[in-house]
């Protein structure tokens, strides 16, 4: 018995199509064709895996946490928090933070789709931060260094004013307790501009305490982690005697596209990238995570010589 035209045509209608050439790619069973409209089901992995944003391969989150939060794929070095980074960088137990009383203010009382107190309200709860800066002393590998981390997850690292006035305050601390200095930037945000002027000034605070440290003969390294952007990159994390970088970390002034739309010339692929500054003398060494705390370590004992650091 034939099917009637109207019969099959409801029948093709079902049917899924390829895209290409309007004909079905379902031979089987019709009643199969109606899954094609059903919801697609995604699989929870309920924390279990995660997707790298280098390879794309899901990884189950226990391996990258295993492995200092890098892909055992590609190697991918995912950004991390400063809690995160200081107990992977410091000996356990060592890391005293200071300067737990500075806290951000809202001076402009600026508003854009949110308002600025509350943004640093939300930020502060998921960084669990008061602002996007860690900073103390702890050692490295049995050596007393002052050590600061900025933290991506709070508005991304950006350097307002406690940003500034820590790590200028860190500095200080350095230096009168004759330490040397480590700095992880990870800032994409650049300077904060919710604070406007007050936020610009901390490019020249940091840079101002920097040049009074390395004056007096101490020792500054400054990391880079990804992404570095903006003020942050423009003062405190391009000032120091050596500059190390993780794999594949971004710095620059700005992002590639403004760059590229602003000067409307074609840009070198990847010319953001820790590779590309290390071959044009950027940065001084690139450093996997895991081989962080023993290349501190190395320098902070080349560098003895130039005065001896406190205990």
């Amino acid at each position: 018995m034939t099917e009637t035209p109207r019969a099959l045509s409801l029948h093709v209608a079902c049917l899924p199509y390829d895209g290409m050439d309007g004909r079905p790619t379902h031979t089987g069973d019709p009643l199969m064709a109606f899954s094609f409209f059903l919801p697609r089901r995604h699989v929870k992995t309920d924390g279990v895996f995660t997707k790298c944003r280098q390879c794309a391969q899901m990884v189950r989150v226990r391996d990258v946490e295993e492995g200092l939060d890098v892909c055992p794929a590609c190697g991918f070095h995912f950004p991390i928090g400063a809690q995160r980074r200081i107990q992977i960088t410091a000996d356990e137990g060592s890391f005293e933070e200071l300067f737990t009383d500075i806290w951000p203010c809202d001076p402009l009382e600026f508003n854009a789709k949110k308002a600025y107190s509350e943004r640093l309200r939300q930020s502060q709860q998921s960084a669990g931060l008061a602002d996007a800066v860690c900073t103390g002393a702890g050692n490295i590998k049995g050596k007393r260094t002052a050590v600061g981390v900025t933290d991506h997850r709070f508005m991304m690292g950006s350097m307002g004013s406690v940003v500034g006035e820590k790590i200028a305050l860190l500095t200080e601390y350095a230096l009168e307790n004759n330490l040397p200095l480590v700095i992880f930037s990870g800032s994409g945000g650049g300077a904060r501009m919710d604070e406007g002027v007050l936020s610009l000034m901390q490019m020249a605070k940091t840079s101002a305490a920097l040049g009074k440290f390395q004056k007096a003969g101490l020792l500054y390294i400054s990391v880079i982690t990804d992404p570095t952007y903006g003020g942050v990159s423009a003062s405190f994390a391009t000032l120091g005697d050596v500059i190390l970088a993780e794999p594949r970390a971004r710095m620059g002034f700005t992002g590639p596209r403004v760059i590229q739309q602003t000067m409307k010339v074609d840009l070198p692929e990847g010319f953001q990238e820790a590779e590309f500054n290390l071959q044009h003398g950027q940065v001084d060494r690139i450093v996997h995570r895991r081989d962080m705390p023993d290349v501190l370590a190395r320098l902070i004992d080349f560098f003895r010589p130039r005065r001896i650091y406190g205990k």
